[in-house]
């Protein structure tokens, strides 16, 4: 009797010890958990190798796209996610083939070759001959001094802003300079590079992912350099743009695996992180965006290895066609629209080009910002390399795009690669050596940390905008009048 009143009074104490846990001790232990697993058993290194050595190139809509797609399904469920499936979606595919460059005097056989790399969504055949125009730095006030000049003759401008009397002002993705050019009535566009030493850059000339109908190419810096110097000592210099491609209607996969929610509560409600799987083809894309999207992967492989279930449902998304478009993640929010379900989806957070993650982005949410600042303070508690810096800065030109020009709270890691990473940004050096196994990894452990936080919150700290709230926060991060150029502004201008 006297045992097994014992055992009562121990099974109340125990009882009683638990439920008066600080639940901020809870979460400590439990980022200490997948601190540990990631730094004995992390797989984001290792997978990314074996991908960038066994597929090569992910270009959306090529052979190489399908393997990654299938090796990213594969990959979950080897990790356990008994909810795995492809989203197929339309894509127009986009291939290089045959491009040169020539640049001569007028009137002159004195030709140079240049080497070039066509940019994405140029016309399938292209054979175009005319005076060259320095539009500078090629955004709307450049244009504007040489519109009387550029119709129907070849725009050169910096990938970059270069001119004294651009500095502060804000920089436009390449292929709104090139909508830009169009606008404009260009014939053609050759963009400068920025990086030195004969970096050549590839990536979209379209502001929607359908073909343009001017031919694009890319120069290095150097060949920027020599081709104005040239102009500057001859009256007139003419550029000659041959180029062959490949372009035809195909389909593209998403791969998305789901773990559903563990409270009925909340089990509704969505989490999506993600990162684009697909790649350029004049490398491995190991940094763009091999290191967002195994990352994400790996952040799975954590949930299931520690048998986390958090109160919300979470989809972990593997996107394709992001380099033609956000193709993937457009496809997935009108999906989600057509079903009646994008208010389920309560956060995306977006992985794309993230290296050695050391806080996370609001983007433009003070609120959410807050949340990070707090819950970063437990995660540096575990580790105090993580220096919990939170910017809070909105941004285009990836898949968190859609989501939030609807009006869905959206956010990223932040962190930071070497510079000998970022010039190899969409060129033909972007290889697996770029990557940090010990970098990586954090991606990976504080990713995990903030998204099993933020999926098992209580309440989450910020919520989707009405329409006209979402136009008010947009003209405030100053993202207006890109998104008009991208033709993604979805209310009257």
């Amino acid at each position: 009797m006297r045992k097994k009143i014992l055992f009562l009074t121990l099974t109340v104490s125990v009882t009683l010890f638990s439920a008066f846990i600080n639940p901020a001790d809870e979460l400590e232990a439990l980022f200490a958990k997948i601190n540990d697993d990631v730094l004995n058993r992390g797989r984001a290194y290792e997978t990314l190798g074996e991908a960038t050595s066994s597929i090569g190139h992910r270009l959306t809509g090529s052979p190489n796209g399908k393997k990654a797609e299938d090796f990213a399904y594969k990959l979950l469920k080897e990790y356990g996610f008994a909810d795995v499936k492809y989203m197929p979606f339309e894509v127009e595919s986009w291939a290089r083939d045959t491009v040169s460059l020539s640049i001569v005097p007028k009137g002159s056989d004195n030709f140079r070759e240049v080497e070039v790399v066509a940019l994405a969504h140029s016309p399938v055949s292209s054979h175009i001959k005319g005076p060259i125009v320095d539009c500078g730095d090629g955004i709307e006030a450049d244009f504007e001094k040489v519109k009387d000049e550029v119709k129907g003759k070849i725009a050169l401008f910096n990938i970059n802003l270069q001119a004294p009397e651009n500095k502060g002002k804000k920089n436009l993705h390449r292929s709104e300079k090139t909508a830009l050019a169009i606008k404009y009535g260009a014939a053609g566009v050759i963009i400068a590079n920025a990086v030195e030493g004969g970096v050549l850059l590839t990536g979209t000339a379209s502001v929607t992912g359908a073909l343009i109908p001017i031919p694009a190419v890319c120069v290095s810096v150097e060949s920027g350099k020599a081709i104005r110097k040239w102009m500057n000592d001859e009256k007139s210099i003419w550029a000659v743009i041959d180029m062959q491609n490949f372009s035809r209607p195909i389909r593209a996969r998403n791969v998305i695996a789901t773990l559903p929610g563990s409270s009925k509560k909340y089990a509704k409600d969505k989490i999506v992180i993600g990162g684009h799987l697909d790649s350029w083809d004049l490398a491995t894309g190991a940094m763009d965006n091999g290191i967002g999207s195994f990352t994400v992967l790996d952040v799975a492989r954590v949930f299931q290895s520690l048998k986390l279930k958090p109160k919300r449902t979470i989809e972990f998304v593997m996107f394709m066609g992001e380099e033609q478009g956000l193709l993937g993640s457009k496809a997935l929010v009108k999906k989600y629209k057509d079903e009646g379900k994008l208010d389920q989806i309560q956060l995306m957070m977006n992985l794309d080009m993230v290296n050695n993650a050391r806080g996370f982005n609001a983007m433009g949410r003070p609120e959410l910002r807050a949340f990070f600042d707090e819950t970063g303070k437990k995660i540096k508690a575990v580790d105090s390399t993580f220096t919990n810096t939170n910017p809070n800065s909105a941004g285009l030109h990836s898949d968190h795009q859609p989501f939030m020009i609807q009006g869905v709270p959206v956010c990223s890691p932040s962190g930071s690669f070497p510079v000998k990473a970022y010039n190899c940004y969409h060129a033909n050096c972007d290889r697996f050596d770029l990557i940090d196994k010990k970098q990586i990894n954090n991606n990976v452990r504080f990713t995990a940390m903030m998204l099993y936080a933020l999926a098992n919150a209580d309440a989450l700290p910020v919520k989707k905008m009405n329409d006209n709230d979402t136009k008010e926060f947009l003209i405030k991060q100053n993202l207006k009048n890109e998104l008009i150029i991208g033709k993604d502004w979805r209310w009257e201008q």
